[in-house]
């Protein structure tokens, strides 16, 4: 396995960016489901499994893209 600071670093900061994403997924998917008429409690709901679907795909998207550095 490669421990190098600068892979640790990149790596930080890709898990980072995929949170990031996947928090502005989420904000966006409760937003439009609030202002298309939704409860708050189901907007949270939408804005969860955004977030959680964004988080993921994004976390095996990196995984992927690490399996052949190591």
């Amino acid at each position: 396995m490669i421990t190098s600071p600068t892979h640790l670093a990149l790596l930080t900061l890709s898990l980072l960016a995929a949170f990031l994403l996947a928090l502005l997924a989420a904000v966006t998917a409760g937003l439009l489901a609030h202002w298309n008429g939704a409860s708050t409690p189901a907007a949270l709901l939408r804005a969860g499994a955004a977030f959680g679907g964004t988080l993921t795909l994004l976390t095996a998207l990196l995984a992927l893209a690490a399996s052949p550095l190591t």
